[in-house]
This record gives C-alpha cells, structure tokens and sequence, in this order.
C-alpha cells in the first residue's frame, strides 16, 4: 500500500469510527496518535500478507490500522500492562477479522513466537525502557528474531534539543520521563546485534523529532 492511499486524515477517519469504552486517556491516545506519530509511513512499510508483530501494543490501535490498511496475514502484539492487552483484544473483536493474539510479557524475555514473525514494530518504546536495560532490550529482541526478519525501529531522536518535548509528554500521558538515545546510537546497538540497517528517516511531527530504522536479521 501506497503512502498516497494512507494518510494521518484517512487513519484518524477510520478510528473515529471504532467503538472503544475504556479510560479516557486510552481513547485519546487510540483516537488521535497519528496526529504525532507517522503512522502512515510506518503502515507502509508492512507488506501485505506478512505475519507483523508490535512489542509494546499498548491498547492495539496500530495492530487494528495494520490490519485495516496493509492486510497482514496475521497480528501478533506484546505488552507489559495487563489492562492494555485486554484493550486490544476489546478492539479487534469488535472491528477486525484478521487472525491476531496478545499476551503480557516481562519486557525483557521475548516469547518464542516472535521468531515466526516476518516484520517487527517496535515504536515509542526503546525510550520507555530503563537506560541501564535499554542494550539488552535490543540484544534479546534481535535474538529473537528469524534470519530475514524485519525489525522497524520509530522513537525519539535524543539529538535533537525538541527532545524535552517529549519527555514533557511522556510525564503528562505516562507519568514518567523517557530515555530517549540518539539515532546513531540506536542504529549502532542494532549493528552490534546481528541487524542490516537497510534504511534510515528523519521526521518531524509537531515539535516531536522521531526517527524511523528499518533493520533486517542477518
């Protein structure tokens, strides 16, 4: 699917159609996150008929876009808080026929099924992660991975000065501050763990500088 046939107006279109009762704050991230976040660049990057996983699902709204425009074969999603995965099932059994489950993880040891995935997301989470945790988040992550597995990587860029920003969001919506790494080192953690950077974008959204790194498992 084309970047011209998903855009941030046809995704925010499409979830102001979802029937979703939960907290406020869940709606609010449910219903207008692409406004923040390229969403629309990341769908893009999902090939139709792939198996896709997202660690970190949080309630399951980029699950149910992926599945709505880019048409996995399948969706598989991760996530620490309990509450969260059963916001995700609530969705796709009210909006989605594509075969998906969820399951609760430590946030350190990745299930096994992760390795029957063909495409990774991992988005806005890397900063969420203890600093002193964040090298073997990403050494377990890309173990876990099957030789030709795509892992896409969209966080924050530390380099940028806009990065308080979103730290300052991140105390409002999450109650916490985030441990934001600079693109390079990101990429360079990647490196070290067994991934091919195949590309590398910059954008920014508001005053939110992200950075998109599309990796592949050697």
């Amino acid at each position: 699917m084309t970047a011209a046939e998903v855009t941030t107006k046809s995704l925010l279109k499409y979830l102001k159609t979802l029937d979703f009762e939960s907290g406020f704050l869940d709606r609010l991230k449910v219903y207008y996150r692409p406004l923040v976040c390229p969403f629309s660049e990341l769908i893009t990057l999902a090939g139709s008929g792939a198996r896709i996983g997202d660690v970190g699902c949080g309630s399951g709204q980029f699950c149910l876009l992926l599945a709505a425009f880019a048409k996995p074969a399948s969706i598989y999603g991760i996530e620490i808080n309990d509450h969260l995965v059963n916001n995700a099932y609530q969705l796709f059994r009210k909006h989605s026929n594509t075969p998906h489950s969820f399951e609760p993880f430590d946030g350190i040891s990745f299930p096994k099924k992760i390795k029957e995935l063909d495409i990774v997301f991992l988005n806005d989470v890397l900063h969420h992660v203890p600093s002193a945790n964040q090298e073997l988040f990403l050494k377990n992550l890309s173990n876990s991975l099957k030789p030709g597995a795509q892992l896409i990587v969209k966080d924050i860029n530390a380099s940028s000065l806009l990065v308080y920003f979103n730290k300052l969001h991140d105390l409002i919506f999450a109650g916490e501050i985030g441990n934001e790494l600079p693109l390079e080192k990101t990429k360079s953690l990647l490196e070290q763990n067994g991934m091919k950077i195949t590309s590398v974008v910059k954008k920014r959204m508001y005053v939110y500088p992200h950075y998109t790194i599309v990796a592949q498992k050697k």
